[in-house]
């Protein structure tokens, strides 16, 4: 009986364990920066387009 209740106390310790929490806390976060970054990059992506296209336009025009 003793046993039961030592193994029962040892597993009671290990939940209360929160040392892997914190990994798993910094995962979500870092998938949420991510999910942002994704987002963002198509508007980023759009804008630094047209300004390449306007600065080719300009080029173009200047040497011709």
């Amino acid at each position: 009986m003793r046993d039961i209740a030592l193994r029962l106390r040892l597993v009671i310790v290990r939940l209360r364990n929160e040392d892997g929490q914190d990994l798993v806390e910094y995962a979500l976060v870092l998938g949420l920066i991510l999910l942002a970054a994704a987002a963002g990059m198509s508007s980023v992506a759009a804008q630094i387009g047209a300004v390449f296209a306007t600065v080719g336009t300009m080029l173009s025009t200047y040497t011709s």
